[in-house]
């Protein structure tokens, strides 16, 4: 066989893009980062829809961790959630915690939302000031079937 320079050429390409989709997915999805560099708290969600492990953690749109743990606790019908967060990063302990999503189809992400307080949360601390997600299909619904926007709010308290 003989080779053909536009092949190789083509191959090489075609190599480089499958190079450049792996690295965008292990670090997209925190594959091969150094767990140890950082601190986890908890937080306890009335609904936790659309998290899941490895979901980004963000303060002011930026990344700082993702969820390392999610789990029922059977007693208080509670998604308790265990948050990883990047070493360096201080959380004021008066802070709280949201499910979000990115616009009306995107991703769902865990947004920290920092409160002005001096004080530190620390390793395995809980944060108790959280809000599930609000699911956009039952708000639509409540929409179209005439619901008023008490009855919106009561459905999400």
């Amino acid at each position: 066989m003989r080779d053909n320079p536009t092949e190789v050429i083509v191959g090489g390409v075609v190599l480089a893009a499958a190079i450049g989709f792996f690295v965008y997915a292990s670090q997209a999805t925190g594959f091969g980062q150094a767990s140890g560099g950082g601190y986890t708290l908890q937080a306890n969600f009335r609904s936790a829809e659309g998290v899941a492990v490895g979901t980004d953690i963000r303060l002011a749109g930026v990344s700082i961790g993702a969820v390392s743990g999610l789990q029922l606790n059977p007693e208080t019908y509670r998604a308790e959630t265990l948050m990883s967060i990047e070493a360096g990063v201080r959380i004021p302990d008066d802070s709280s915690v949201a499910v979000a999503t990115e616009g009306l189809l995107g991703g769902t992400y865990v947004e920290i939302i920092p409160g002005g307080s001096w004080e530190y949360f620390a390793q395995g601390d809980l944060i108790e000031d959280t809000q599930g997600a609000i699911s956009i299909v039952q708000l639509l619904v409540k929409f179209a079937a005439g619901g008023t926007e008490d009855d919106v709010g009561a459905a999400t308290p």
